[in-house]
């Protein structure tokens, strides 16, 4: 189902959840069944830091060129590893990413607007904290009970209880998530009940167009 281009009403929805929770299965099913344009800001940021991206030079003169690989290109692993064990340079690295993700995105909705897409998903695990309920129409909050969400990220990433527990409590907890969300969906079991509710939700945005 295509708009009038004229009427400009392309919904903007973010995504949210804690790490483990699922949110990419939900978007690669969105993308594959809908007129869905999806951008995750973590695949942003990562572009914008490559060399002669907007993001590049900021974040050599934060630590330094030994940061830099042979290739040119930004050691990633040995940044996670420093901000993960130090907050005050995490805060100081999303200061540079942040807001260049966030004004790459707004290109982004307007193009896609011009494309006549109906739908622009983003992905963000700082959505509600960066303040994207400031360019999304409705925020979903992806919810998936703590033991699976550990299960996954053992299984699927091979991290430690540790490293998994501290990133957990470097998220914003249930609630926090719940009261800041127009939408929760619960993909804690099959993925069949999780895409039945992607449906049902998704249904309710045709009926409304």
């Amino acid at each position: 189902m295509k708009q009038n281009k004229e009427q400009n009403n392309m919904k903007v929805v973010g995504i949210t959840g804690g790490v483990g929770s699922g949110k990419s299965a939900v978007l690669n099913y969105i993308e594959a069944h809908f007129d869905a344009r999806v951008i995750k800001a973590d695949d942003v940021g990562h572009l914008l830091m490559m060399p002669g991206q907007v993001c590049y030079e900021p974040v050599i003169r934060l630590f330094g060129e030994w940061i830099v690989k042979e290739d040119g290109s930004l050691d990633r692993e040995t940044i996670s590893k420093i901000v993960f064990e130090k907050k005050e340079i995490l805060e100081k690295l999303n200061a540079i990413i942040h807001p260049a993700v966030k004004k790459y995105i707004l290109r982004e909705i307007e193009r896609s607007k011009k494309e006549e897409t109906e739908f622009f998903f983003i992905e963000a695990a700082l959505l509600i904290e960066e303040k994207y309920d400031e360019i999304c129409d409705e925020l979903w909050y992806i919810y998936c009970e703590k033991e699976v969400r550990m299960e996954r990220l053992r299984h699927n990433r091979g991290y430690s209880d540790k490293k998994i527990e501290q990133m957990l409590k470097n998220q914003l907890s249930d609630e926090e998530f719940e009261s800041k969300c127009d939408f929760q969906l619960y993909n804690s079991e099959d993925v069949a009940h999780t895409y039945l509710q992607i449906e049902r939700k998704m249904r309710t945005y045709y009926e409304s167009m």
